[in-house]
């Protein structure tokens, strides 16, 4: 290929039609793959979402658990202090004594009660963490299996398209070096800007390739005389004649047809 200083404008607008070629297997290829590397990672996200959940529940279950220990473990000592209160009752001298020791048992009564209706509540909360827990295994379970199939589907594809993705992005490279920065800084921008990519497009039946506008006959003549670098000016694009659009799309199809 021929360096930036040697080039014609021919040699230029077929190096940016190859370019544009070159790209637009590459947009081909990613669209293939779709939104599939997006989806992995939006499953990724949930599946350590859910992990984080269901390990947080269980911590919490843990937790209760041994809250309810702690409250057994405190009505035995209120039932241990109520037989010693009881005991004491036996022995006093009056009966201020015996009223002291009667609201003392009262007192561990009513924490035996509190202590009990707390551990009803606790277990009711087990019962519904164990629920969520369980549903939410069953959830991580099937967003799991998910994620291996959309993997698997994306490491298929990556299989089929990864070597020939890396091959025709070396080639735009080498294509973008050969390119004036003007010309090359142009095509990227017209190309950022329009939905398909395609930034250089040919003549078809007197309009821009994808356009209805008419170009004029005087413009196209200038176009197919590749003595200058000519836009549409409706859409921007850079514009070839057919002749040479459909020489480099039979070069270029050599080049794909590698793979």
């Amino acid at each position: 290929m021929a360096t930036i200083k040697e080039m014609s404008v021919e040699d230029k607008l077929r190096a940016l039609y190859d370019l544009q070629l070159i790209d637009s297997r590459i947009d081909e290829i990613r669209n293939v793959r779709g939104e599939l590397p997006l989806e992995v990672e939006d499953l990724e996200d949930e599946v350590t979402g859910l992990s984080a959940r269901l390990e947080k529940l269980k911590n919490d279950l843990e937790s209760i658990e041994n809250q309810i220990k702690a409250k057994k473990i405190a009505i035995d000592d209120h039932n241990t202090s109520i037989k010693k209160y009881s005991e004491q009752q036996k022995n006093v001298r009056n009966n201020r004594e015996f009223n002291s020791l009667t609201k003392e048992v009262e007192f561990q009564e009513l924490e035996i009660q509190l202590a009990e209706k707390q551990i009803k509540e606790m277990k009711a909360s087990m019962e519904h963490k164990k629920q969520v827990i369980s549903d939410s295994k069953e959830r991580l379970d099937q967003k799991n299996n998910h994620l291996k199939h959309k993997k698997s589907e994306l490491s298929d594809i990556m299989g089929e398209t990864e070597k020939e993705e890396k091959f025709l992005s070396e080639k735009s490279a080498e294509y973008e070096l050969v390119i004036e920065e003007r010309l090359l800084a142009a095509y990227k921008r017209i190309r950022s800007s329009v939905r398909n990519g395609l930034a250089v497009v040919s003549i078809e039946r007197g309009a821009s390739s994808g356009s209805f506008f008419t170009i004029p006959p005087q413009t196209q003549v200038e176009i197919a005389s590749r003595k200058k670098v000519i836009t549409d000016e409706h859409s921007g694009r850079i514009l070839v004649d057919n002749a040479l659009a459909t020489e480099e799309k039979e070069k270029m199809e050599k080049l794909f047809s590698k793979f």
